[in-house]
């Protein structure tokens, strides 16, 4: 009996130290898993501020020559070396709110198709065919609306809104012509395509997420299917809406080769929507690669500087927005 008591401690011993053993190897898992992963989250931070430092490093020759007078001149001129973003900016910001102003209501709207009012059997083709969309490089867009979009703006859409507003005070001045076909307004119209299909399969994808039975809930209570999408969904999406328009207005401010074939690069300031112009974007891609050394190089890392920053103020106004919609509802 004394030779089976001692076995029975010694494999008692045995499998205390086995878990012992064990419980060291997952710990040393999850330390391992621990400084990988911070390592992965630190790595972001380090290139977010690398290049931030490079961009400020490169645009800062021409901000130190021009000081404030960059940010409000229109004079782009190589040979005389006089450069000011002033028109850049201003085509940046114009095209991305048209496009947004047209690609998220009707991304809304056909998020909303989707999952509510879609027959079954058409909801999977049509989310198909709004991701393949989604899917189709920048450069084919710019083809199209150069060859086939801008043409037709030139001889149809555009001549009617010179005729319908030209009695109109100052939205005569918005659409003012001649039609060139390329311009502010196609360039918009190109960017809205582009982004709609992010804004719709976001939407479509955080819709999902609602719970049926708040949704039943509302039906139940003989709410329509708009006072159930407005009162309903929405307020239970929100953050993730917000998050789809801010990634489509994220690539519609920074998009390059579509913009470059289809606003006319144009660096002016137009109140008319029709005519020419410039974005940041397009600027730096048709003029860096044969930019000079000094001042012209200087400024277009400053462009992009200046890029830089409008997207961090949108992302941060978007956290702001989310912040207080979420206090608010709580």
């Amino acid at each position: 009996m004394a030779d089976v008591a001692i076995k029975d401690i010694s494999r008692g011993g045995d499998a205390a130290v086995n878990r012992s053993r064990v419980l060291n190897r997952f710990r040393q898992g999850d330390t391992i898993f621990f400084h990988l992963t911070r390592t992965a989250a630190l790595l972001v931070l380090v290139l977010l501020f690398a290049i931030m430092a490079s961009l400020m490093y490169g645009a800062w020759p021409a901000l130190s020559h021009f000081g404030l007078d960059f940010f409000v001149s229109q004079a782009w001129d190589a040979n005389a070396e006089e450069f000011g973003a002033l028109a850049t900016i201003y085509g940046t910001l114009v095209t991305s709110l048209i496009a947004m102003l047209i690609a998220v209501p009707v991304g809304l709207g056909i998020a909303v198709f989707l999952t509510e009012l879609c027959p079954m059997t058409l909801r999977r083709p049509i989310g198909i065919a709004v991701e393949l969309l989604a899917g189709i490089p920048s450069i084919i867009y710019g083809i199209w609306g150069f060859f086939v979009f801008a043409p037709f703006l030139q001889q149809t859409v555009q001549p009617f809104l010179i005729a319908v507003f030209g009695p109109v005070p100052l939205l005569n001045a918005v659409f003012a012509g001649p039609p060139y076909g390329l311009g502010t307004l196609t360039a918009g119209l190109i960017l809205a395509i582009m982004v709609l299909p992010f804004i719709a399969s976001v939407s479509r994808d955080v819709f999902e997420t609602v719970p049926a039975v708040m949704k039943e809930a509302a039906y139940g209570l003989g709410c329509t299917t708009w006072e159930v999408v407005r009162n309903v969904v929405i307020p239970h999406t929100r953050a993730g809406l917000v998050g789809g328009i801010m990634l489509a207005l994220g690539r519609a401010l920074g998009e390059t080769m579509a913009v470059t074939f289809v606003i006319g690069n144009a660096k002016q300031i137009s109140a008319s929507i029709l005519q020419p112009g410039t974005t940041i974007s397009a600027t730096i891609a048709l003029e860096y690669a044969e930019a000079s050394e000094g001042l012209y190089r200087s400024s277009l890392v400053a462009l992009g500087l200046i890029l830089f920053i409008i997207s961090f103020i949108v992302l941060a106004a978007a956290r702001l927005m989310l912040a207080r919609l979420n206090k608010q509802g709580a």
